[in-house]
């Protein structure tokens, strides 16, 4: 079990950037994809001096990467350097993954949106494939709206997913959310595409489905093949006094105990969606340290 966060590190002076579309300019793109690019570089070699073996991408490492306006060759220009970041990860044996935001709808009704849907999912397989990663760094997106009709939507988000790019498909998973779908609604869609089905500690207990955790566990971790690598699941708790599903601004220590409690026997890579980024990770990693699951060093 390796534990990560997502995308920033509060720690550190470097932040991701990014800009208007009534900025851009090649040059402008140029000089912020290699400040991003360094930038990750070093969250990276932070994470590792500190244990932290899982990292999540963010979507914004390359600005208007999917819009129309954006005909550079970064690909090309960064090769190098994105070539040097995935040696480190695969040296360290560190484990990468990104999820584009809520606008990627695969089960969409409008055609434009879903032309932008599968663009987006192009950029970030790209960037994963330019790390020179192989599908155990995925792709975690939500199945997207009801519509009226869920069963119809499922329908639509299956035929799509038949439809991609292999490139796109070897790295996507599905995740249960807080509103619509359900883990026992992925779990239907694994079934019908062999999609691993990411799951959500805390939006299962906001959003449930039928069964004890051990046995849903179970038919999760199932949807993961060996080339899949260990299944990766998402954990956060309720922030107090907020809307329910608002995520914890630091870690719960009693929750995620409880948490390693009810799934022993089962291993995973945990993602740590909680707003304080890499110090609720490091309190995690202390926390769980009897764990024999915890992996912490590449030695």
């Amino acid at each position: 079990m390796k534990i990560g966060y997502p995308c920033i590190n509060r720690t550190l002076g470097c932040t991701n950037r990014t800009f208007r579309l009534a900025s851009y300019s090649a040059e402008r793109l140029r000089c912020t994809i290699a400040l991003n690019l360094d930038c990750l570089r070093a969250i990276l070699s932070f994470n590792l001096s500190h244990g932290i073996l899982f990292f999540r991408i963010t979507s914004d490492l390359i600005p208007f990467a999917s819009h129309p306006v954006c005909t550079a060759d970064w690909p090309g220009q960064f090769r190098d350097q994105f070539s040097s970041i995935g040696r480190f990860i695969r040296d360290q044996r560190m484990r990468v993954s990104m999820h584009p935001d809520q606008f990627v709808v695969l089960n969409t009704k409008d055609p434009g949106v879903l032309e932008r849907s599968i663009s987006e999912l192009r950029y970030h397989a790209t960037v994963l494939d330019l790390l020179g990663l192989d599908c155990t760094a995925k792709i975690q997106i939500h199945l997207g709206g009801v519509y009226g009709d869920k069963e119809a939507a499922i329908g639509r988000f299956i035929g799509v997913y038949q439809t991609l790019d292999p490139a796109i498909r070897r790295r996507l998973v599905i995740e249960n959310d807080d509103r619509l779908y359900s883990a026992r609604d992925c779990l239907e869609v694994s079934a019908a595409t062999g999609v691993p089905v990411l799951f959500d500690f805390f939006h299962h207990q906001v959003n449930p489905s039928e069964g004890v955790l051990p046995d849903l566990l179970g038919e999760i971790t199932r949807t993961w093949l060996s080339r899949d690598g260990l299944p990766m699941a998402d954990y956060s708790s309720q922030a107090a006094g907020m809307r329910r599903g608002n995520h914890a601004e630091s870690l719960d220590v009693d929750d995620f105990l409880l948490l390693l409690e009810q799934t022993r026997g089962h291993d995973f890579d945990l993602m740590l969606e909680i707003k304080d980024k890499e110090r609720s990770a490091l309190t995690a990693i202390r926390v769980a340290g009897p764990d024999p699951r915890l992996v912490t060093s590449t030695d």
